[in-house]
């Protein structure tokens, strides 16, 4: 049975599932997770708070009428208390089960708040990345406003100034020890995109290089004498 499935059962239907799924032995893998599922796990408490409860009133008023019953037998003299112990064993199995089946309830909503934090810390991790997007998309944009002024050679107003500052202000953790990174660093290193270099691309990267290392920012393969006196060209120089 599936969350969907479960959710559509009557408040009767849905307590005896999530009574025959309460022990762990006897759990169904499916059912135990449709029980626990978001959508389902607070009607699954709230099943298994009312079984505890109406458990745990049942042992009260038994006890209240065990206790009368037995100052009533101790009343009856010896014809009374035979009868009392007599009744002993029938009374010590149904507490013995019922005690079991109490425990079993509280073991059961014991493993729910176990799953609830579970819960809780998915939706609290997901809420998290969700925010740290948002703020790397603020982050990018306030960026490239600072890029766009520099580009336009502009003066900057001193509103553009404190807005700048705030990605050398603002901090996110990083690492396992959440190492409190600015946004500055992180569009630096981590939220920078980045194209993936082509063949082409580092072969054009290369010839730059090249260039930028010749005389004058010409190659290295004509460096020297100018063409213009090579042997050839009609004037005889060479």
């Amino acid at each position: 049975m599936d969350a969907q499935q479960l959710s559509t059962l009557d408040d009767a239907a849905y307590e005896q599932v999530a009574k025959d799924n309460a022990h762990p032995p006897a759990r169904d893998p499916e059912t135990w997770a449709a029980l626990t599922h978001p959508a389902n796990i607070n009607r699954t408490r709230e099943a298994y708070t009312a079984m505890l409860a109406r458990t745990a009133a049942t042992l009260k008023h038994r006890r209240i009428e065990r206790d009368a019953f037995q100052q009533d037998c101790f009343a009856r003299g010896e014809a009374g208390k035979q009868e009392w112990f007599a009744s002993r064993p029938d009374y010590e199995r149904w507490r013995g089960r019922a005690g079991n089946f109490h425990q079993t309830m509280q073991k059961a909503l014991a493993d729910l708040g176990r799953a609830q934090k579970n819960i809780n810390r998915s939706t609290n991790h997901s809420v998290a990345q969700e925010n740290r997007e948002k703020l790397r998309q603020l982050a990018v944009a306030v960026s490239r406003h600072q890029a766009a002024h520099a580009r336009s050679g502009g003066i900057a107003e001193q509103c553009d100034y404190e807005l700048w500052r705030l990605l050398d202000q603002i901090t996110v953790p990083m690492g396992p020890t959440g190492e409190p990174t600015t946004l500055r660093t992180m569009l630096d290193i981590y939220w920078t995109d980045v194209e993936p270099v082509t063949a082409q691309r580092a072969a054009e990267d290369r010839a730059e290089a090249m260039m930028r290392e010749a005389p004058g920012g010409q190659s290295a393969r004509f460096s020297g004498v100018p063409r213009a006196r090579h042997v050839g060209n009609g004037k005889h120089l060479a």
